[in-house]
């Protein structure tokens, strides 16, 4: 088997090693940035283990059409099977589709430190989060302002965003309640005097 030069080590183990460590990759940092090639080089990797020591002067060619095949055959499977996000989308997802997402404080937020869980946060819902001002204390619901990039993410609590809609809502909220409970009490009161 050919040998790397400057590592000592055989190409196929090399492969091996480095589709192992692209796919650890993937499962710590989801959104499938490293699966393709990671796949793609894990299964080159293998081949290259079972190629005969007769192949030795084209297995760096038999392994490089292995890699582009594996490689479309992994993308296709990817985008086939969706597994990142809803049928259909063929999307990756990267900091700034945190943007928006809501989710529940676990660890009290203040401008230093804090952590939230996601609503759809991926492989790893739960972000390092700090807030422009003020404090958020746990279980109470959050909106992510600035995702930030990478695992820290600037939210404010929901409770701050209270608009006109956000009131009338409440209110009729509270005049069902009303209607709802007087006309349990209505149905009690029948029931007893009969």
């Amino acid at each position: 088997m050919v040998d790397v030069p400057g590592l000592g080590l055989p190409l196929s183990l090399v492969l091996l090693l480095a589709g192992a460590g692209l796919m650890i990759a993937e499962a710590l940092a989801p959104g499938a940035h490293f699966i393709v090639l990671g796949v793609a080089l894990l299964v080159a990797g293998l081949v290259g283990l079972l190629l005969p020591p007769s192949l030795a002067a084209v297995a760096p060619l038999i392994l490089a059409a292995v890699v582009i095949g594996a490689g479309a055959a992994s993308l296709w499977a990817y985008r086939e099977f969706d597994f990142y996000g809803g049928r259909g989308s063929g999307q990756t997802s990267d900091s700034d589709s945190l943007r928006g997402k809501t989710g529940r404080v676990t660890e009290r937020v203040t401008e230093t430190e804090g952590e939230v869980k996601l609503e759809e946060g991926g492989f790893n819902p739960h972000y390092q989060a700090r807030t422009v001002d003020g404090v958020i204390e746990v279980g109470e619901e959050v909106l992510v302002v600035d995702p930030g990039g990478g695992n820290v993410v600037t939210v404010e609590a929901l409770s701050r965003f209270d608009d006109d809609i956000d009131r009338e809502l409440a209110r009729e909220r509270r005049r069902r309640e009303r209607q709802e409970s007087g006309s349990e009490s209505d149905a009690e009161g029948e029931t007893e005097t009969a």
